[in-house]
């Protein structure tokens, strides 16, 4: 009877976790050398919208990039450091070709997943897609994937 109602309560947890909500992306934090710089990119060439942050200690930028997910710069780098192309973030506009426009403008480098400058690539599903890095060095893919 014992081994029966352990079971019973191995299981009735199991079940309570195996229930609860899956995990959702509440933010992502990066490390920036300038934030002025970086700020200036995401907010003023991605036209991602700040949201207020709690330190007002002027090290701190917040941007709102979902419903309940935020974007947080971080003034804490000691210099800017070399990235892999493969370690991105990514985000969708409705059309790749304005941005690039946006991109020209500011003289900012952008290209397609081979490295061929001022360039798109389509991915198999039809996704136009370009990539470019931030003041830090850090690759953020641009794409036009429906949202």
């Amino acid at each position: 009877m014992k081994k029966y109602a352990l079971l019973l309560a191995i299981m009735a947890a199991t079940t309570t976790v195996m229930a609860q909500k899956k995990p959702v992306l509440n933010h992502i934090a990066l490390s920036v050398y300038d934030l002025e710089k970086a700020t200036v990119f995401y907010r003023d060439i991605l036209n991602i919208d700040t949201i207020p942050e709690p330190f007002h200690d002027g090290k701190h930028t917040w941007f709102k990039i979902s419903e309940h997910g935020h974007l947080h710069l971080i003034k804490s780098a000691t210099s800017i450091t070399t990235h892999d192309k493969n370690t991105h973030l990514c985000f969708s506009v409705p059309s790749v070709e304005e941005l690039m426009k946006v991109l020209e403008k500011h003289k900012i480098h952008y290209e397609n997943w081979t490295g061929t400058p001022k360039t798109f690539n389509t991915r198999v599903d039809g996704v136009k897609q370009i990539y470019l890095k931030d003041p830090d060095g850090y690759w953020v893919e641009i794409n036009d994937d429906k949202y």
